[in-house]
């Protein structure tokens, strides 16, 4: 019996590695999240069982309490079972409960690293999370608690000169603007990025006083990154469908 967690990328099946590509191969079970690219599931082993287990805002949704164990189940009646996930499965992919529950179980396990899209989906459009002169450390931070509410670290994040990346966060997005308002960043330039890396990738850039209104009256939505600080406005805002960043100058 054995469990690997793998990390599926920030949305481009190119974007996985080679590691996670053998682990697909050799699995008797692939339990998939729903923001994991379908051409992934190419890469199974043909009698290999695959079992959605996605979890998104506003559509079917597998509670993390089904969905532990169920591992358990199919590694005890299959073997091996990979569970891949969007990103990488240790940055907000609770890839953590999942492993300690399969070892309480006494499932072997294995942690595969995937490419964080807190970090790949910016890159993607030429955002530089650090750049000397204008960013010297990032934080990523859910715009989503278990409990349902905003993070807490978000506040202080705001006070900071770094860039934060905010995962989730979309419809909290009126409170995360108020929060660096509040701070007296309203011109800080913001950076959205919905289905990064994919090719119906679209971004909007704008500033904390105006993104708001600017996602409201264009066609970004979820899955989306937000980006906010000074290096948001090198994005490259050609290469995808992007409103411009308004008054460049401070």
């Amino acid at each position: 019996m054995k469990l690997t967690l793998v990390g599926a990328g920030p949305g481009d099946p190119d974007l996985i590695t080679v590691k996670g590509i053998r682990a697909l191969q050799q699995a008797d079970v692939v339990m998939y999240d729903a923001l994991v690219h379908p051409d992934l599931l190419d890469h199974c082993h043909p009698d290999a069982l695959k079992v959605y287990v996605g979890k998104r805002r506003g559509a079917y949704s597998c509670m993390q309490e089904d969905i532990n164990p169920l591992i358990v189940h199919y590694a005890q009646q299959y073997g091996h079972v990979v569970r891949l996930k969007g990103g990488d499965s240790f940055v907000f992919g609770r890839g953590y409960e999942e492993i300690e529950f399969a070892r309480q179980h006494g499932i072997e396990t294995q942690v595969i690293p995937g490419i964080s899209s807190s970090y790949a989906v910016p890159a993607s459009v030429g955002i530089p999370l650090t750049t000397r002169g204008i960013s010297e450390s990032f934080w990523v931070v859910t715009g989503t608690t278990k409990a349902g509410q905003l993070s807490t670290d978000l506040q202080l994040a705001a006070q900071s000169s770094a860039t934060v990346v905010i995962l989730m966060g979309m419809h909290k997005l009126a409170e995360i603007t108020a929060v660096f308002a509040n701070c007296g960043k309203g011109e800080t330039p913001v950076a959205i990025i919905q289905n990064g890396t994919l090719a119906d990738q679209q971004m909007i850039v704008g500033r904390v006083s105006t993104i708001e209104e600017q996602v409201a009256s264009g066609t970004i939505g979820n899955p989306a990154i937000i980006v906010i600080g000074n290096v948001a406005a090198l994005a490259q805002t050609d290469i995808t469908t992007a409103i411009q960043l308004a008054n460049t100058s401070n």
